[in-house]
C-alpha cells in the first residue's frame, strides 16, 4: 500500500471515531440553550410579578389617605347594622313632636351610633326623619309576648297623637314576631306570634301576601315539624325587616346613608308608659 493511501485510511478511521463525539457535543449545547431560555423566561415572569405587586401596593397606599377623609357613614356598610328587636315607624318630619308624644325623659341630642347604643341600654332612640318616617328604637318598647294588651294600648294612644304609627317586633332566637299598622287611633292590621298567635286583627295586606308570610289564626297550632319546608314562624321572623321596607322603612338599610352630622334624640320612656 502506498503512503498516500495509508494516510487517507487513517484519517477516514479517525473521522468515523470522532463523528459520534461531535453529535454528543451538539446535543449538550442544545440542552444548555434550552435551559438558558427557560431560566430567562422564569426570570422575566418573576420580575413582572414583582412589578405588578409593587404597583398594586403603591396604589393602595395612595388610596388610604383619601379613604380616611371620607365620612364614616359612607364607608359603613348596611350589613354592619343589626336589625333591632323592636321599633316604631311614625309618619312625621318632626322628631320633637314624637318626643313629646312619648313623654321622653331626660332627652338629649345624639348621633346615630350613640342612639343605637342607648337603645340597647333600656333607653329609646328617636331618629331623624327618613323618607318621611321617624324610627323609634329601644328595648323599653312594649313586647307583645310579655303583655299584648299593653302593646295594643301603647300603639293606639301614640297613633291618636301622631297619626300613622307602625310597630315591629322580632326575636330570631325564639322566632317571636309582630307587626302592626295603626292610623289615628285605629288598628288597620296587626299580627303577633310568640309560641302561639297573640294578636291577629284586620285584613292581610298585599305586602304580607307578596312576602308569603304565614299568619296563624288563634286556634291554629304551629307545633309541628316541617321536614320538606322551612318553619313558617322562623320564615316570618326573618322577613319582618322586608315587611317594614314595604310598609315604611327597614332600619337596617338606614344607618349607612344617614349623614353623620344629622342627630336624633335619646332618652328614657316614662315609667307610666312602660307599665
Amino acid at each position: 500500500m502506498s503512503a498516500p493511501s495509508a494516510i487517507l485510511a487513517v484519517l477516514g478511521n479517525a473521522a468515523e471515531l470522532l463523528s459520534p463525539s461531535r453529535e454528543s457535543n451538539l446535543m449538550t449545547v442544545l440542552l444548555i440553550l434550552v435551559l438558558l431560555v427557560a431560566l430567562v423566561l422564569g426570570l422575566v415572569t418573576l420580575l413582572m410579578v414583582v412589578h405588578f405587586t409593587r404597583s398594586a401596593r403603591l396604589a393602595r397606599q395612595r388610596e388610604m389617605p383619601r379613604n380616611r377623609l371620607l365620612p364614616l357613614v359612607r364607608r359603613f356598610q348596611p350589613s354592619s347594622f343589626a336589625v333591632p328587636n323592636r321599633w316604631l315607624a311614625i309618619r312625621s318630619h318632626n322628631p320633637h313632636a314624637v318626643q313629646a308624644a312619648l313623654g321622653l325623659l331626660r332627652p338629649r341630642p345624639c348621633s346615630w351610633e350613640e342612639g343605637l347604643s342607648a337603645a340597647q341600654d333600656r333607653k329609646l332612640f328617636i331618629s331623624p326623619s327618613v323618607d318621611g318616617w321617624i324610627l323609634v328604637m329601644g328595648s323599653s318598647l312594649p313586647e307583645p309576648g310579655q303583655d299584648v294588651d299593653k302593646c295594643f294600648h301603647f300603639i293606639v294612644a301614640l297613633s291618636q297623637k301622631l297619626g300613622a304609627v307602625q310597630f315591629f317586633n322580632v326575636n330570631p332566637a325564639t322566632r317571636s314576631h309582630a307587626w302592626v299598622q295603626a292610623d289615628h287611633g285605629q288598628i288597620q292590621r296587626a299580627y303577633a306570634w310568640a309560641g302561639q298567635t297573640l294578636w291577629n286583627q284586620g285584613r292581610i295586606t298585599k305586602a304580607e301576601l307578596d312576602l308569603r308570610l304565614k299568619c296563624f289564626d288563634y286556634a291554629d297550632s304551629s307545633d309541628r315539624i316541617y321536614f320538606d319546608q322551612i318553619d313558617p314562624t322562623a320564615f316570618n321572623a326573618e322577613r319582618v325587616p322586608h315587611l317594614a321596607a314595604r310598609w315604611s322603612v327597614d332600619p337596617s338599610s338606614v344607618h349607612a346613608r344617614m349623614p353623620r352630622e344629622i342627630q336624633g334624640i335619646a332618652g328614657e320612656l316614662a315609667r307610666s308608659r312602660k307599665s
